[in-house]
């Protein structure tokens, strides 16, 4: 934590605003495991290159779930990619979320730091509400309908990342990848939203490194077929 206070408090005494020095040291964490970060994307790219041998696996193998297991870690090992290197990036992010989150909560430097627009404190959530549309409608809603822009964008930049990937052909597994961003912006709504313009820079910034890393390693990104195969209203009806 002491480290992240000291960091945003030299990149505030540059640019003097605390919301930009946010920003920046995002950029800074994400150079700083840019190499683990890369790593696991080009192995999340080979991964998905593997998917149509991963199929056909499965069908030779329907019954025999421990065959079928064997068979695939026998690829990975020979094709050198490991299934959990996704979870590197994330389990890099706990640490420097909660580092960022005890500063943003603790530091009475950050209290009524002002960002941009209507961000007056970035130590406290944000204070506009979807459900009276950001203030039009004189009613304050329930501190749980508190759903401001910020959380908003963050839930929006979450679920464009998830679409980077295909969607699973497991329906369950599909569903949860649809509304684990809707159940984020909730639960990110009432933290502080400075921590919360963190995580909205950030994923777009893993948007911009994962899509040039999957382009690099021969990966096609089909953002926009992802995204209508992931909202059943837009899929293509097939022809009679």
């Amino acid at each position: 934590t002491k480290p992240f206070f000291y960091l945003l408090s030299w990149l505030k005494s540059i640019v003097g605003n605390f919301g930009i020095a946010i920003l920046l040291a995002t950029v800074l964490v994400k150079a700083a495991v840019f190499p683990l970060a890369n790593k696991s994307y080009a192995s999340m790219s080979k991964m998905k290159k593997l998917q149509p041998e991963m199929e056909r696996l499965k069908k030779e193998y329907p019954e025999d779930k421990m065959k079928q297991q064997q068979e695939m870690m026998a690829l990975y090992k020979r094709e050198k990619v490991s299934p959990l290197s996704g979870c590197l990036p994330v389990v890099v992010q706990i640490p420097i979320f909660f580092a960022l989150y005890k500063v943003i909560l603790t530091s009475i430097e950050l209290r009524h730091a002002p960002f941009f627009g209507w961000i007056h404190d970035l130590s406290a959530p944000d204070p506009t509400s979807l459900f009276n549309f950001f203030g039009l409608i004189p009613w304050t809603p329930p501190h749980m309908l508190m759903i401001g822009v910020w959380p908003i964008i963050m839930g929006i930049t979450m679920w464009l990342q998830m679409r980077l990937n295909p969607t699973p052909p497991d329906p369950i597994q599909a569903s949860m990848f649809n509304y684990m961003p809707l159940i984020f912006t909730f639960m990110l709504a009432s933290f502080p939203v400075g921590l919360v313009i963190y995580w909205a820079w950030s994923n777009t910034l893993s948007i911009l490194q994962q899509s040039y890393i999957m382009r690099k390693n021969g990966v096609e990104v089909d953002f926009l077929g992802n995204i209508r195969d992931s909202l059943p209203f837009l899929k293509k009806k097939p022809a009679s």
